[in-house]
């Protein structure tokens, strides 16, 4: 049985795959996350988090570049750091989940899916982002 954290990596490989602009993607979401053996409710909450992120992505990429470091433009990120940031700040914005949570889940894929400075990147720009959010 899949998990959240499952489905939540899902979804980061989903918006991953998207930006090197594989837009079928979106109309081959089922299958997607079947063959990752996610069902029911994890697919229903996968898709939710992934069709969240892709209706608000100009509100998400606007709060990410906001706090961005000004040496660092958006378009430099590195793409699997963005559509980990993309999910964690779609879920800051969009959900009541704790922001702690958020950032946890979000630092376990980055160490999935990227390295260890992706990890304290990713860490750092959602916790200020859910603080000034979250006020």
């Amino acid at each position: 049985m899949a998990t959240r954290t499952q489905a939540r990596v899902a979804v980061v490989q989903l918006l991953y795959a998207i930006d090197l602009g594989n837009t079928d993607m979106q109309k081959k979401i089922d299958e997607y996350l079947l063959e990752r053996k996610i069902k029911s409710t994890k697919a229903e909450f996968a898709k939710s988090l992934f069709n969240g992120v892709l209706q608000n992505l100009e509100t998400i990429d606007k709060v990410i570049k906001e706090h961005l470091n000004k040496d660092w433009p958006f378009e430099r990120l590195d793409n699997v750091d963005k559509a980990i940031l993309r999910l964690g700040v779609y879920e800051i914005l969009f959900t009541d989940l704790a922001y702690q949570v958020i950032i946890n889940e979000a630092v376990e894929i980055a160490k999935l899916l990227s390295n260890d400075k992706s990890m304290r990147f990713v860490n750092g720009m959602l916790d200020r982002i859910a603080k000034e959010v979250r006020k």
